[in-house]
């Protein structure tokens, strides 16, 4: 049999190919589709495994002599004894066409240095924390806004989400509804979060590219606060290029400078990628 049938047959069987050294072989616990883009999955997580929420790893398959690895953000909080990523579906992606094809018991390779700039470390003290994102980039941000971290920095956070179809938004949709039941973080989240979803393709009750609403103005009449401002907002970004590079300008506009975790500030974008 060809490389290339195997890696059609046998998706992720830990025995078809030699585990690299140093990597962790984790087994798939659960998969959920929610469109034909769009999945999520849950991994055992190693015992030793540390990593701060927001943070991302590099995962692959054992399908190959030389696995293909890409980054991806971590959905689970960082309290997790399972590890959660949410990934599209890309039909020729060196990884994902086999990484959708998943069944739990299947096995799942990842490095083990979690890192990232999409974590609190890497802002300064604020009031209120805005996590923009789109498509899969609400992936970093599922795991902070579960994390009883971010509500003790944090009086206020604010999770936007924007997707092309409204099938598209159902894993944030869920994430905010099961926050308010979540035992460790229900009580901290009352009052304090909100989820702010839009799509730009389809009939929706709020419609537009989020670049668009804060330029307008109606994201922010609609929450009923006042634009950017560097002395109490704190910004996090995540998703496609160009959503990151138009809203960086706008924050950049509104006087907030971009951190790092060697020189927290005002705002910090993600810049890993799946495929």
């Amino acid at each position: 049999m060809t490389t290339a049938a195997l890696q059609q047959t046998d998706v992720a069987r830990a025995d078809t190919f030699p585990i690299p050294a140093g990597v962790h072989a984790e087994t798939v616990v659960s998969v959920r589709h929610y469109t034909d883009r769009l999945f999520s999955f849950r991994i055992t997580r190693p015992q030793s495994f540390r990593f701060r929420s927001g943070e991302f790893v590099m995962i692959g398959l054992p399908n190959a002599m030389k696995p293909v690895f890409r980054a991806y953000s971590i959905a689970s909080p960082s309290w997790d004894e399972e590890l959660e990523f949410f990934s599209i579906k890309v039909p020729d992606g060196p990884l994902t066409q086999h990484l959708q094809k998943i069944r739990p018991g299947d096995t799942v390779l990842m490095r083990p240095k979690p890192t990232g700039t999409l974590v609190l470390d890497a802002l300064t003290p604020g009031r209120r924390l805005w996590m923009i994102a789109t498509g899969t980039g609400i992936a970093p941000f599922a795991s902070l806004v579960r994390d009883p971290e971010t509500y003790d920095k944090f009086e206020q956070v604010i999770l936007t989400h924007t997707c092309r179809e409204v099938a598209e938004l159902a894993y944030g949709e869920e994430l905010a509804r099961n926050l308010a039941e979540d035992p460790l973080i229900g009580e901290l989240v009352a009052g304090r979060f909100v989820h702010y979803a839009t799509a730009t393709r389809e009939a929706y009750a709020r419609t537009g590219r989020i670049t668009t609403l804060i330029e307008n103005g109606r994201l922010f009449s609609d929450l009923g606060l006042p634009p950017f401002d560097p002395a109490v907002d704190r910004v996090m970004i995540c998703g496609s290029m160009d959503m990151i590079r138009d809203v960086k300008a706008l924050v950049e506009k509104a006087g907030l400078k971009e951190g790092s975790n060697s020189m927290p500030a005002e705002f910090v974008v993600e810049r890993a990628f799946v495929d």
